[in-house]
């Protein structure tokens, strides 16, 4: 029940998140916005209290493997393939870096143990990639730099576990087999690629065979997409318990499944186009939601972590200096490797290093360090520079990216134009509607949904039409049928009137004609596919 009201209160945040951000501050990442409401749900005793515990298991199972899995789907098996040098290179080669010069760094700046220093910085290595966006938004991040840091992401946090694994070994065992490190790597991540490889390849199988069954198109028994949307959902769950459980990475799994279905959506859109549509549709939320829930708990667990009185390194403030170090060994690491290594530009080298984020996976690797034999007051110093460094590589690109990144440029007079001929299509669909020879009731009704396609109806014609319908007694099936004729006799009239503007005249773009003719395509859909109620 803990665990039920748990996930209903963050739900709800973070749906009020997405809320207060698309409606009232649209210039701010709504990471930023979850990040507040979650340190006000931390500040509320009675919504605080609603919330258990952090387990790091369940956070990155049942948030974050959803959140890579989707983040993989995304992005094309092609690309990965023509960039598995520079992923190796990034994931492994710089990771290693940077966790040399963090751990030495804070070693000898601090006079902590190195088997302490070094899980320090194992946990500071991975990046997040479902922050990038906190810290980029409005701005043009180029696309060699946006595409390296992603395809880091959605694989850099297999080596933080490794290493982690490996530092933690060293402070109980007092030495380092670096061997068993190796060895360790090499299963975790090659298990991971195999284990998601097959598994998926088996779902992938699985969901065709419903899908494109003679027997079921008839009788339309999977064709309707439910069991296929549940088996789509469960997919990210299943390979990632089911990877740990053989002691494979369970986010490489997840990560390369997403790379293996990407490749499947391409090529069966159209074997069930509502399916597709239904699943792009639930992505899309899904994704949103996860994501203000990851920022949301981060909120909750930096403030909880600031206000527990337990939570201390002795009355110093030595985590504070160690936050800081972990942060820009990581950013001048990042800096160094990517400018030598990989031969860009300093401007480029310095965009690539500031965006590499930390969030939701640092923060599940530091709480992953009370489960193991570390001390108590080790623990606490792990948990509080680390949010301290969370929130240094959030904050600190915000700032920066304003003036190395230029401003996303708002097409102005493209938007008018767009608003100019979607009114002008409309107009043609509504002179169509008024030549038929049909009701003035019907003629209204049509004309009152034509009109809202550009924003031209008001709240109370809104209210009008609700009276209407809710009094009006149920069309019979001719009346619903006549209903139909009339809205493809519409949108055919505006699909007309683009391809004219666009084919005949060339008085709009091709970007402006295949905006307008998918609104078209949408709204049709909307009609004919879930039926009309006049």
């Amino acid at each position: 029940m803990t665990f039920l009201i748990s996930t209903g209160v963050l739900v709800i945040a973070a749906m009020l998140s997405i809320v207060i951000n698309r409606r009232w501050l649209p210039r701010l990442s709504v990471n930023y916005v979850s990040m507040l409401l979650g340190a006000i749900i931390a500040l509320t005793p009675l919504l605080n209290g609603l919330v258990a515990r952090f387990n790091s298991d369940i956070f990155i199972g049942l948030i974050v493997s959803p959140l890579l899995y989707f983040e993989g789907q995304n992005t094309r098996l092609n690309l990965v393939g023509r960039h598995v040098r520079e992923i190796i290179s990034l994931t492994v080669g710089m990771v290693v870096l940077c966790a040399v010069v963090a751990g030495l760094g804070t070693h000898l700046l601090t006079n902590v143990g190195l088997p302490l220093a070094f899980i320090l910085a194992a946990i500071s290595t991975p990046t997040d990639a479902t922050a990038t966006e906190s810290v980029t938004m409005g701005r043009e991040l180029p696309t060699r730099e946006g595409i390296g840091l992603k395809l880091e992401s959605l694989f850099n946090d297999a080596s933080g576990i490794i290493l982690l694994n490996m530092a933690i070994l060293w402070y109980v065992n007092g030495y380092v087999n670096y061997s068993q490190t190796l060895g360790d790597f090499i299963y975790s991540a090659g298990g991971g690629i195999v284990f998601g490889g097959l598994i998926s390849g088996a779902i992938v199988y699985v969901r065709q065979f419903m899908l494109r069954s003679k027997v079921n198109f008839i009788n339309n028994t999977y064709n309707n997409g439910t069991p296929l949307k549940v088996i789509y959902l469960m997919t990210p769950f299943v390979l990632y318990f089911g990877a740990e459980a053989i002691g494979v990475s369970g986010i490489i799994a997840v990560v390369f499944a997403g790379l293996v279905h990407n490749a499947e959506g391409e090529r069966s859109a159209l074997a069930n186009p509502q399916l597709a549509n239904d699943i792009y549709a639930l992505v899309g939320l899904l994704s949103d939601v996860l994501n203000s829930i990851v920022f949301i708990v981060l909120g909750i667990m930096i403030l909880r972590t600031t206000l527990d009185q337990s939570v201390s390194y002795n009355g110093s403030l030595v985590w504070i200096a160690i936050g800081i170090i972990l942060y820009l060994a990581n950013l001048l690491a990042r800096y160094v490797y990517i400018r030598l290594v990989h031969h860009i530009s300093k401007r480029e080298a310095w965009i690539f290093a500031l965006g590499g984020i930390h969030g939701a996976v640092t923060f599940a690797l530091a709480f992953t360090v009370a489960e193991t034999q570390v001390k108590t007051a080790d623990f606490n110093l792990v948990l509080m520079s680390e949010s301290l460094l969370i929130i240094l590589s959030l904050v600190v690109p915000t700032v920066i990216f304003r003036w190395l990144l230029p401003k996303i440029q708002v097409d102005v007079d493209g938007a008018t134009q767009l608003a100019t001929v979607r009114e002008q299509m409309i107009e043609v669909g509504v002179q169509t509607l008024w030549t038929m020879p049909i009701s003035q009731e019907s003629k209204d009704a049509v004309t009152f949904d034509l009109r809202s396609q550009n924003g031209h109806t008001t709240v109370p014609q809104f209210w009008a039409e609700w009276r209407r319908m809710v009094q009006h007694p149920e069309y019979t099936p001719d009346q619903l049928r006549e209903l139909m004729v009339i809205y493809r006799n519409v949108f055919q009239s505006e699909r007309v009137y683009l391809l004219q503007q666009y084919e005949e005249h060339h008085a709009i773009n091709e970007d402006l004609f295949n905006e307008l003719y998918r609104e078209i395509g949408m709204a049709e859909m909307v009609i004919l596919g879930y039926g009309v109620v006049r």
